[in-house]
């Protein structure tokens, strides 16, 4: 599915993300259609990765399932396999990225001879994909346009973007849920190497909101051969659509103006999908199950849905 146009019952909102297509129906709950659109470096690619909706929110059911003891998620219903139902929410406007390890935007950062990241010092002596002491959390603004911008404890309590009080709870949140997802990783085989998560709030109740824990919201490294990699000093292979990344930094696109994205053959195209269902069975343990829905059943089966909430 490239894109979605229903018109449910109760309607009163519409909002159209990098690969989220949202409809608020009451102002009191939102239906998530996760498309087979992909993104990278803040651009949406032309073509669908066929599956790619069903991975990302069937790999966000389970996590939040996973988790719900340790914050409310938003979710009430997941009646189709890349689409869920929850509760409508007030986004806060910052994303909690956490980091295990000094990777990507950090360890660029790093590289360049930096020693903070969004008011965290990094320690002295570390190498590409080391882990940290302890995680940190580097958040960020969250931007319905553009690229989101590094942006530091301080400033959005000073910012008044969130209170002081709800930004310790959120920092709480975070690590647990970081702490969590690592050992669902371990599990598996896997680190998890970094994540982003976003909350709301419902009156004086914090949940966490859309997806957590998926190939395209974190990166995954294998844990077998960890170690002898960071000794040797070679690359760590990861689980994340980082591929998609390095695709197109091959091919001379980094979202910067006046570059062109690359032609994405078919089968480029096959083999995304294909590393996607890879990741869904790697994370999750679970064999994964290819689901086609028409536009016309989806509809229906939303609609039925939100009248049994």
């Amino acid at each position: 599915m490239l894109e979605s146009k229903f018109n449910f019952p109760g309607q009163t909102a519409f909002y159209k993300g990098k690969v989220r297509d949202v409809y608020t129906i009451d102002d009191k709950y939102m239906a998530m259609v996760v498309s087979d659109r992909i993104s990278a470096f803040d651009v949406v690619l032309p073509r669908p990765i066929p599956y790619k909706g069903q991975v990302l929110n069937q790999v966000a059911a389970i996590m939040l399932e996973a988790t719900k003891d340790i914050v409310p998620n938003w979710v009430k219903a997941v009646p189709l396999p890349n689409v869920t139902i929850g509760l409508k929410c007030e986004t806060f406007p910052v994303e909690m990225v956490v980091r295990g390890n000094l990777t990507g935007h950090a360890w660029r950062t790093y590289k360049s001879g930096k020693r903070e990241l969004c008011g965290v010092t990094m320690p002295e002596g570390l190498k590409e994909n080391d882990f940290f002491p302890a995680p940190i959390i580097t958040p960020t603004t969250k931007a319905h346009e553009g690229h989101d911008e590094d942006i530091s404890r301080e400033e959005i309590i000073a910012q008044g973007l969130v209170s002081k009080e709800d930004y310790e709870k959120l920092e709480k949140y975070t690590l647990a849920l970081f702490e969590r997802g690592k050992q669902l990783a371990a599990k598996r085989g896997l680190i998890l190497v970094d994540t982003k998560y976003e909350f709301g709030k419902i009156g004086d109740t914090i949940y966490v909101i859309d997806e957590i824990h998926t190939p395209d919201s974190s990166r995954y490294f294998y844990a077998e051969g960890y170690e002898e990699k960071q000794q040797k000093g070679e690359a760590q292979k990861q689980l994340s659509k980082e591929f998609v990344r390095e695709w197109l930094m091959e091919n001379g696109f980094q979202g910067k103006d006046g570059q062109t994205v690359p032609e994405m053959t078919d089968a480029f195209v096959n083999s995304v999908s294909e590393r996607y269902i890879e990741l869904f069975e790697n994370i999750t343990g679970q064999k994964f199950v290819k689901e086609d829905v028409s536009v016309a059943d989806a509809e229906k089966k939303v609609i039925d849905t939100l009248k049994s909430l």
